[in-house]
Formats: structure tokens, sequence, C-alpha cells
């Protein structure tokens, strides 16, 4: 198994790839100033040397010989530093420092290379000596022979301005690399701002807020914003033809369904055959169904509630109970609004068909849920027939119209949803149906 190196989030990898190369340059920066600076340095020290050899060519005449005490008067001027050394080599012998270093051999010409000519008075050339010694030596052309003048310092005087110089040059360097990094990370953040967006956007349509994303993004991001409000389409009108054809299909065989099990309530032997094929319909239409829900659908109860409660009251008239709503603000259900008013009209449709004088609908929300209670003051429904009266085509009260299949479709909609519905006891002595819905 490969190991995986570079990190897995975007930002990540940017960091990665940044820190990587803002060390490799601040690395190769701080060797290339440390180079320069050497170099300057040896280039001041090499003016120097060339000076003093300036100096020690002044006190040789044509003849090879050393004017000694314009030599003794210069001498100062030929002591920069108490490891500094200088020597001259002519045809009367050698004079200088006493404890001139030695230094290391010029190296042999080239194989086949020309004869050097006869030395004479040229530009010094630099030459290097055990101990950390830089020289720098002169060849002069006398008429007794050549001269050669050297003048030499330790290597020292290179290397303490140079390590001098590392602290201060690390330091300038850790606050660039600081500034890289905080520039980074500005950039980082103000760069994937965008996609932050779009994936909070993404969010809010999976949840129901939105319907699609904002397509004005940048011009790397834009095509997929296309692609996704195509595919959010796409994926809607492809839930509501689902949602239309097993709603048509559930509102095409319910009442003929319901109608041929009370005209065969007399024959047992049909009416089994029918409740079975009842049992099968409604079971392929259930999976049909759920396969069609919107899980990002939002639908406020308030004004839902407000508009089944006209609609289920306007019929009855004066004869109507009076229904008193109570629901919290901001109830918000995970349900799409056909379903929720399938629900809840069922279920106000029932009570207000058995109310006395009222019915009570009130509504709270905990972190995830809603309560809804619809509750009513009528004769309510005994204990032993609670669990029988959810199943479809049953009706415990033979008056007026209705084929006993509310109950039934409330408990298909809201198990469909994740949601629960159970029947008690109201204060007032009738019916409590208690839901338990998905807030949004």
């Amino acid at each position: 198994m490969t190991a995986r190196v570079a990190p897995r989030s975007i930002r990540g990898r940017m960091l990665w790839v940044a820190a990587i190369a803002t060390l490799v340059a601040l690395a190769l920066a701080g060797a290339a100033m440390a180079t320069l600076l050497g170099r300057f340095v040896v280039e001041g020290l090499d003016q120097r040397l060339d000076a003093e050899i300036a100096l020690l060519a002044s006190v040789v005449d044509d003849a090879g010989r050393v004017d000694r005490a314009r030599l003794t008067k210069r001498l100062g001027a030929l002591t920069a530093g108490p490891d500094w050394r200088w020597r001259i080599d002519g045809p009367d012998g050698t004079i200088g420092s006493a404890d001139f270093p030695r230094l290391d051999p010029l190296p042999p010409p080239a194989p086949g290379a020309p004869t050097p000519p006869p030395p004479r008075a040229s530009a010094p050339r630099p030459r290097e000596g055990g101990g950390g010694v830089h020289a720098r030596e002169l060849v002069i052309a006398t008429a007794r022979g050549p001269v050669t003048l050297t003048a030499a310092a330790p290597r020292a005087v290179v290397r303490r301005p140079v390590e001098g110089a590392l602290l201060p040059l690390l330091l300038a360097l850790s606050a660039i690399a600081a500034v890289l990094t905080a520039a980074l990370l500005i950039q980082l953040r103000v760069g994937l701002a965008p996609l932050r967006r779009l994936r909070a956007q993404v969010a809010e349509i999976r949840d129901g807020r939105r319907s699609r994303v904002d397509e004005g993004q940048p011009a790397e991001l834009r095509p997929l914003a296309v692609e996704l409000n195509a595919f959010a389409a796409d994926h809607e009108a492809a839930l509501a033809a689902a949602r239309a054809a097993a709603a048509n299909m559930a509102h095409a065989l319910k009442t003929p369904v319901a109608a041929l099990a009370l005209d065969l309530r007399d024959q047992p032997e049909q009416a089994a055959q029918v409740e079975r094929i009842d049992r099968t319909i409604r079971h392929h239409l259930a999976r049909a169904r759920a396969a069609a829900v919107d899980r990002r659908a939002a639908t406020p109860l308030s004004p839902a509630i407000t508009d089944l409660v006209a609609v289920v009251t306007c019929p009855r008239g004066a004869a109507a109970p009076r229904v008193t709503v109570a629901v919290e603000p901001g109830a918000v259900a995970a349900m799409d609004p056909q379903d929720l008013d399938e629900l809840l009209g069922n279920l106000l449709d029932n009570a207000v068909r058995h109310a006395a004088t009222r019915v009570a609908v009130t509504a709270v929300r905990d972190a995830r849920w809603l309560d809804v209670v619809v509750s009513d003051d009528g004769p309510g429904i005994p204990d032993a027939a609670r669990a029988r009266v959810a199943q479809p085509g049953t009706r415990l009260d033979e008056r007026g119209d209705g084929h006993g299949f509310g109950l039934a479709i409330a408990v298909e909609l809201v198990t469909l949803y994740g949601g629960t519905l159970t029947l008690d006891a109201a204060p007032e002595g009738g019916l409590a149906a208690r839901l338990r819905l998905p807030a949004a």
C-alpha cells in the first residue's frame, strides 16, 4: 500500500506545496546571499592586499634592489592586523614577515600548453595557503631578474563578517517566511471562499431552503454551478413526475376499491379477496410514493393548518364546531405541502365531523421534531377500537359519507416521513390524534 504524502483537502495540498516551495526558495535565497556577501568581503580583502602589494612595489627599483629605508617608513601600512603578512622575493634574497605561511604550490601547466613568457608586471593573482590564509601575489620583472611580492591575510577576515551577517540574515528570512505564510493563508481563505459558499448553497438545496445555486461564480466554478442547477432541475422534474404518477394511481384506485369493499361487506369470501387486492395495491403505491418523497421539502405549519381549517369547516357553515389553532412560531415540517395537507386534512376532517362544539390544534417544536395534536370534544374512540380504526376501510361511525380510509392514509403518510401517529383520549373526552413529524 503506497503511503499518501499529499493531504486530501485542496487547502492542505496548496499549503503543502507552498510550504515546500517557500522553504526551497528561502534556502536558495539564503545560500545566494551568503555567497554574494562572501564574494564582496573577499573582493574588499583583495583590494586591501593589492594596496599592500602596491606599497611593496614602490620600494623596489628597476634593478630589483629594495630600498630598506623607504620600506621601514612604510611598514606601518603593511601591518593591518596581527596575522597579516608580507614578503619580497628577489635577486638579493627574501625579506618580510618572519612567520610568513607556506602557500600552496601553483598548479602545473597543462600538458602541451605553451611555455609561459618571462614574468613582468601584471595584475596580482590570488594564492591560498595552509592554516586558512588568503594571499595575493605579483611578479615584476627587473634588470637582475623577477621579483615576487606577496601579501597575505587570515581567512578569518572573510569568515567573521559572513558569520556576523548570518544571524540578521536568518532573522530577515524568517520574517519573510512569516509574511509569505500570512499572505498564503489570506490568499487561501479568499480564494476558497467561493467553494465554501457553493457548498453551503448545495446544502440549502438539499434542505429545501433553496432550489438552485448562484451562477455568478468565478470563471473556474461557473460551469460547475450551471451543471449543479441543471442536475437539480432534472431531479426536481423527475421527482414531480413520480409523485404525480403515484398520486394519480392512488386516487384512481382508492375510491373504486373502497366502494367495492363496502358493497361486499355481506359476502365474506369476496370481501376477503377485495381486502387482499387493496393491501397489494396500497403496498405497491406506498413503495412508489416512498421513492418519490421529497426529503428536501419544507412546509410552514401555521398557514397550512389555517387553510385546511377553512376548507373543512366551510361546508358545515354555522353548524361547524369552533376550531382553535395554536402553532409555535417558526414551526416548519420537513414534508411536501400536498402530503402535509392530506395528512392534516384527514385528521381535521375527522375531528370536525365528530366534534360536539370545538376542535383544538396545537403544534410545538423541539430540536428535530414537531409535536402536533388535533383533539375534539366528540364521543371519542374506545380503547379497544383505536388499534383497529387505522386499518383501511374500517368505520366506527356509519353516519354520513366516507369510506373509512382517512386514518389509514394518515398513518401511511406519517410513517413515510419517519414520524408517528397515536390516538389517545382528549381531555374534553373526545379523540386526540398526536402527530410527531420531522422538523425542517
